[in-house]
This record gives structure tokens, sequence and C-alpha cells, in this order.
């Protein structure tokens, strides 16, 4: 076989993944093989008449309960790398139309270049609400203050099958794929594009969902928060300790004061506490995020596989 290979995970969206394969369809020479994670879906299942539909030829990999759609990427690179040759190259998108089919060529076509090793989709124009929007911006801000990079793609990606490697075997792929491409050290491209509606329905990742989302992307740079985190508490203790050593000050040689010397000592005391506090969780999730183990048997999430007849 000497074809992309197009990776997708999926959870209760049947109807949306049916469009997204039928999008293929439009200029497609059969140049494409289709991987599809079925992340534990119970109401709506992916099953092989998706693909023997449309004349697709792929495989289904059905988990054996929901892991997320990041761990489900990582199953199935895991898998890829295990068993296909190493001169395929790897689309991973989602199911869902905001990844658009007419867009994996241009992303395919920056391997001209010999120096790039990942592609990635830049966003541009997007259409979630003007909320998502605006916490997207604050979460980017946040990022580039707490780890020093910049990050501005998603999951939406084209993988050179020779770098493949290098990815399943970092521990964070499993915790945050863009994360885990900015820290791979790999030459990345970014190729600007736009972000697609979804076909059918709401997205399921929820306001939170986001935001652990977020948090995961800061997991993958643990290293770098906790020093910057730790710099940042440490001036702020060694602050609060000056204006607790003022306080005892003015109040042993000053005259008699009034209860707002209490009310500053009391809030200078507690920022301090506090300080401490997020010192020691920051410290507890670098050693969270390290002690993944990315060797922990993809296959043991996996409940069964799903081949269509066309591909017997």
């Amino acid at each position: 076989m000497n074809k992309t290979i197009i990776l997708t995970p999926c959870y209760e969206d049947y109807i949306s993944l049916g469009k997204l394969l039928e999008s293929f369809l439009v200029g497609d020479e059969g140049g494409f093989y289709f991987i599809i994670v079925d992340d534990g879906s119970l109401h709506h299942p992916v099953d092989a008449k998706i693909l023997e539909n449309f004349g697709l030829e792929g495989l289904i990999i059905r988990l054996k309960r929901n892991v997320g759609h990041q761990k489900a990427i990582a199953i199935g690179l895991n898998y890829i790398s295990e068993n296909f040759s190493s001169n395929l190259n790897v689309v991973v998108m989602d199911s869902d139309g905001e990844d658009r089919s007419t867009s994996v060529q241009r992303l395919l076509a920056k391997f001209n270049n010999p120096n790039v090793d990942i592609v990635v989709a830049k966003r541009g124009i997007r259409f979630e609400s003007v909320k998502f929007k605006i916490f997207y911006f604050l979460y980017k801000l946040a990022f580039r203050m707490l780890t020093g990079r910049k990050i501005n793609f998603g999951n939406f990606c084209a993988i050179r099958r020779s770098s493949l490697s290098r990815l399943v075997s970092m521990n964070e792929l499993w915790i945050h794929l863009p994360g885990c491409i900015l820290l791979s050290k790999l030459r990345i491209y970014y190729e600007p594009i736009d972000r697609g509606q979804r076909f059918e329905g709401k997205s399921k990742m929820n306001f939170f969902g986001l935001v652990l989302h977020g948090f995961r992307g800061l997991m993958v740079f643990a290293e770098d928060v906790l020093v910057r985190a730790g710099i940042l508490f440490f001036s702020i203790a060694a602050l609060a300790v000056i204006f607790i050593c003022v306080a005892f000050l003015v109040r042993f040689f000053g005259e008699p004061a009034s209860g707002w010397l209490s009310i500053a000592f009391g809030i200078i005391f507690l920022v301090f506490l506090q300080t401490g506090s997020l010192t020691l969780m920051t410290l507890i999730l670098a050693g969270i995020s390290r002690g993944q183990n990315a060797k922990d048997s993809y296959k043991d999430y996996i409940q069964s596989f799903i081949t269509p007849s066309l591909n017997n």
C-alpha cells in the first residue's frame, strides 16, 4: 500500500463522520487509507458500513471505553507506527467537519520540502462563539507567559512517517498532541487554514472540558511552567516577608496604630501561604505529567478491529 493514512477519532458523531468520508470522494483517486478510532461510542458506534458505503479502504479501531480524543489519537498513532510501512505519511483530523478534507492536500504538499517533518494547520477564521474566542485568546496568552512558547494550532496536522516514531516515544503524546509536537523539536511548518463548520449537532466538548484540555497543554511543559511559576511565587513570597517585617517595625517603633496594620498583616500572611500552596501544586502537577507512561500498551484500550469487506 502506498497511500496517505487519515487518522480520525470519533465519539457519538456517526453522521458527521459519514459526511467527512463522503467529502473525500470529490477528486479522490484512491490515495487515502482511513483509520477511525471509535472512542467508546455506545449510542452510535462506528461500523464497517460507513466505509463500505463509499467504497473507501480503511480500518475501525473500537476502544473498550471513552478515553477522550487526545488518548484516542495517541492510540491510533501508536497502532500506525507499529503496523504500517515507514514510507506512509499520516494526517490527523477531527471527524466533525471543522477540519476540511479539501485542506489535506495543502498540508501534504509541504512535504516536498525535505526540511519539514510536521505540517500543522495554523488557524485563521473560526466559527466559534465570542465567549469561546475570548477564552481561547486568554488561553494562548497564558500559555505564552507560562511556557515561553506560542501555540496557534490544534490536532489537524500532517506527520511525515519517518517522524512518527519520535512522537509515539514521548509520554506527552497521551496528554496533548499540539504540546507534544512543540516539545518534540521536530521541524514544523505552519500552514494557514481556516476552520470549517460542524456538519451536525454541537461539540461534545463543554466549557469545563476545554479548560481541562488547556491545562493538559500546560502539563506537557510542566518543567518550564514550574520554573516560571516558581520564580513568580517566590518573588511574591519574598515581598510578603518584607512587608511583614516592615509591619512589625512600624508596630514596634511607631505610634500605636489602628486595626489597619493587623488587617494588612493578615492579608500578607494569607498571600504567603497561598504562594507556597501554588508552588507545591505546580510541583505535584509536574510530577504527575512526567509520571505518565506512554508505553502502557495502547493495545490494552482496544476492544476490536473492524475491517470493511472491500478490504478483504
